[in-house]
């Protein structure tokens, strides 16, 4: 009921959030599913709900399975409360997929879930752009928990195909077993440096150009005086520097500190704000994002949220760079 509040659904609506949504299929007479979320009077997404002790499986979408043909929803979710599981019919039509297209857990939130949980939101729902977007997700998800196996474990064709770009000559027992060992290394070396990397890019450790932070006083405001640059503005800016980063250069993003907020600029110039930094308050903290001149706010209780908002910051520097 929180997860379903929070994606902006009114709990307390018994139209919007039906449950015990009751669906007569087939023989199955008065069959249940825990809720229905129901959008302009039609059925948007099942949910099932399982003990959070439980590790699912599809074993326990069943009623999901059924009632997902004979019904309007296109989105199934199967929950401990803990793991969510999302599914809909990429692989055919009205039928009910046996692997979910999304899955997050909360104690494992990935830094792009919440981007891909927003679509998910009353206010951002659009079913046929979810199942567009689903099968992408789907694909890359698969992709990624082989790849996780591989990494664990590396498979005897795996190691063939690293070993053939590397070693000349036949690929003997005795061999393959020395290149699956190095293979293991290899890749938690590459992982590692992958993080380090990140990390340095997003902390920023070494001291940065002083073209990169303009002071007040270097963009000539006569309150400098009045305006003190924080830890958490520099850090701030820090993130939304190193997610820029995947497009521009990290030296042509500024900040530039204002009284009431931190801006943080393309190329130091005013009329291309990546970002504004609403650090001030002593009690709350927005970062607001742009698309075109409009400025959309979004409350943050802690700086690493501003990670949520990577796909909307990328969105920006691509409308400037076009400008």
């Amino acid at each position: 009921m929180p997860f379903l509040q929070a994606l902006g659904y009114d709990v307390f609506n018994p139209s919007e959030v039906v449950p015990e949504f009751t669906a007569d299929v087939g023989t199955k007479k008065g069959e249940k599913v825990d809720y229905a979320i129901c959008l302009g009077g039609k059925v948007a997404m099942l949910v099932e709900c399982k003990p959070a002790n439980v590790e699912l499986d599809i074993n326990h979408g069943n009623q999901l399975y059924r009632y997902f043909s004979v019904t309007e929803g296109r989105i199934a979710v199967l929950t401990n409360g803990v793991a969510y599981k999302f599914y809909s019919d990429i692989d055919q039509p009205n039928k009910m997929d046996d692997r979910p297209f999304f899955t997050f857990s909360l104690d494992e939130m990935r830094r792009s879930d919440p981007v891909t949980l927003e679509r998910f939101t009353k206010a951002a729902f659009d079913v046929d752009r979810i199942v567009e977007e689903a099968e992408k997700l789907k694909t890359q998800s698969l992709l990624r928990e082989e790849l996780r196996k591989e990494f664990a474990a590396p498979s005897e064709d795996f190691v063939r195909l690293m070993a053939a770009k590397v070693h000349q000559g036949k690929l003997t027992a005795a061999v393959k077993d020395r290149f699956q060992a190095h293979l293991v290394i290899a890749i938690a070396d590459l992982v590692r440096d992958m993080v380090t990397e990140r990390l340095t890019s997003a902390l920023n450790v070494s001291s940065p150009p002083l073209a990169q932070v303009v002071s007040p006083a270097q963009s000539g405001n006569d309150d400098h005086e009045q305006i003190i640059t924080t830890d958490d503005e520099i850090a701030g800016y820090r993130i939304v520097q190193a997610i820029c980063s995947r497009i521009v250069a990290p030296k042509r993003i500024v900040m530039r500190d204002q009284r009431s907020y931190c801006a943080v600029l393309l190329d130091d110039n005013n009329r291309k704000t990546v970002a504004r930094l609403y650090f001030n308050s002593p009690t709350t903290r927005h970062v607001a994002t742009f698309v075109g001149k409009e400025e959309r706010r979004v409350t943050i209780t802690d700086l690493t949220d501003i990670y949520a908002l990577e796909a909307k910051i990328l969105e920006r520097i691509t409308e400037l760079e076009g400008v």
